[in-house]
């Protein structure tokens, strides 16, 4: 699972430009994160066409990087996200993105780009989901 991350300024239509230019090649985005900073912004996009996301971006002249993410299931309780956050941290594993992608029953599912994904998937264990894309199924669009 890719996700593709887009720094820009943090102004008014930013958003509206990456999505129009994904929009326009027909990609349907599914997961979508934004956050502003100061003056600078951000947006992680995923796709599950991957290739058709990374040729809208290339031919629209929008730079952005690409994120290897693993997927995991997070009990909906106080800590679960900080003891996930730290036995990466304590792998060596460095978290890019952190987004959420569903809700089952008590658990939530979410995105983890990071840096080495196999160091990940070791780290987190059995709240790593099997199937990546499985983990998109049934989420807004």
């Amino acid at each position: 699972m890719q996700w593709f991350i887009v720094e820009a300024a943090n102004k008014p239509g930013e958003l509206a430009r990456h999505a129009d230019a994904i929009a326009k090649r027909g990609i349907n985005l599914a997961g979508v994160v934004s956050l502003a900073i100061g003056e600078r912004g951000g947006a992680a996009f995923y796709a599950t066409d991957e290739a058709g996301l990374r040729t809208a971006l290339n031919d629209a002249g929008i730079a952005y990087r690409e994120v290897s993410a693993v997927t995991a299931s997070i009990e909906d309780k106080p800590g679960t996200v900080a003891a996930a956050a730290k036995s990466l941290g304590d792998a060596g594993v460095n978290i890019q993105l952190f987004a959420p992608v569903g809700m089952d029953d008590k658990k939530f599912k979410v995105a983890i780009g990071v840096d080495n994904v196999e160091a990940a998937r070791k780290a987190l264990g059995k709240l790593v989901t099997e199937s990546p894309t499985s983990a998109m199924a049934g989420t807004p669009r």
